[in-house]
């Protein structure tokens, strides 16, 4: 990795942090705070925090990108999905907190966007990028393997899963931010090590996410919003395609898994128990801010295992 690689992760915290303080105040001036569930009685003190902090690490990662890529072109798909998956979760923000719909963009929409930004994603990789669409099989030694007409929609699959994990891992301060923070390094270490040639978005990532943490570790000033976690799922998903590394996500991207799994079998055996629930609470990390632990606690745990998993991530390459 040269001075000029690492050069991009200080550009993308230089911007962030200039910005993320202008930003916060035009969002409380505005009234941009978001509207906490009152019975998590912790979380009633967030009310008023101001929401949408995303825009700053898209600005960031945007302004950043634009100047490395033309060294660097192959993380314009990764830059593509990630503005891509961060406008929709702006667009869902700005009816939420600006026009006060409290739900948003319905379901049904949100899911349409996401094809949309999936399918122009897979259609540049395939077709500007030449990006094999072959699977790296983890603990095999670097082994691939072509699943023919079956890797379009695991792609779609596995962008869209990924993407909403992260956004159900966006609940508590720093989460998200700091899973995230982690995962960029690996993907930014694993792409010089196989040659993926997106080494700078991930290290570009990295430096908005840690602009961003000043702001939104506990207690967090700012919350990225869906502008953000939407955007940090696209940003993860599109940096193991261009590695042929989406098999990883399971691995490094455990916390944002177990968050969208939680959330199902809450809802799948509420359903059929007509009430019963497994979890105190889902997305799993209330489960366990409802069973004592705090924030901070959560948080550190999830980082840590986020790390322990990359590292094994690492060897599984």
């Amino acid at each position: 990795m040269t001075i000029a690689e690492l050069s991009s992760m200080f550009l993308s915290f230089a911007i962030g942090l200039i910005c993320l303080p202008f930003l916060i105040r035009f969002l409380n001036k505005e009234k941009v705070d978001q509207t906490e569930r009152s019975y998590i009685k912790s979380h009633e003190k967030k009310n008023g925090t101001p929401t949408m902090g995303g825009i700053a690490i898209l600005l960031a990662v945007t302004i950043s990108s634009i100047v490395y890529s033309f060294t660097n072109p192959k993380i314009i798909p990764v830059l593509i999905l990630t503005l891509g998956f961060g406008l929709i979760g702006f667009i869902d923000d700005f009816m939420k907190v600006i026009l006060h719909r409290v739900d948003g963009l319905k379901a049904w929409q949100k899911l349409l966007l996401q094809i949309v930004v999936t399918a122009v994603f897979a259609y540049y990789i395939t077709h500007f990028s030449h990006v094999s669409l072959e699977l790296i099989i983890p603990f095999t030694g670097g082994h691939r393997v072509n699943i023919g007409w079956a890797a379009i929609p695991i792609l779609f699959f596995a962008v869209i899963g990924t993407v909403n994990g992260t956004n159900f891992t966006d609940g508590l301060d720093g989460l998200a931010s700091t899973v995230t923070l982690v995962v960029s390094f690996f993907f930014a270490a694993a792409s010089v090590r196989l040659g993926g040639g997106v080494e700078v978005m991930g290290l570009i990532m990295a430096g908005a996410l840690m602009a961003f943490l000043c702001f939104n570790c506990h207690p967090a000033k700012v919350f990225m919003g869906d502008t953000g976690s939407l955007a940090l799922g696209g940003f993860v998903a599109g940096m193991a395609y261009m590695m042929q590394m989406p098999l990883f996500i399971l691995i490094v991207g455990f916390i944002y898994l177990i968050e969208v799994l939680s959330v199902i079998i809450q809802v799948t055996y509420f359903k059929a128990t007509h009430g019963k629930r497994i979890f105190r609470m889902t997305p799993i990390h209330h489960h366990f801010e409802l069973g004592g632990w705090s924030e901070t606690k959560v948080v550190t745990i999830f980082g840590i295992i986020t790390v322990l998993l990359s590292f094994l991530a690492w060897m599984a390459m």
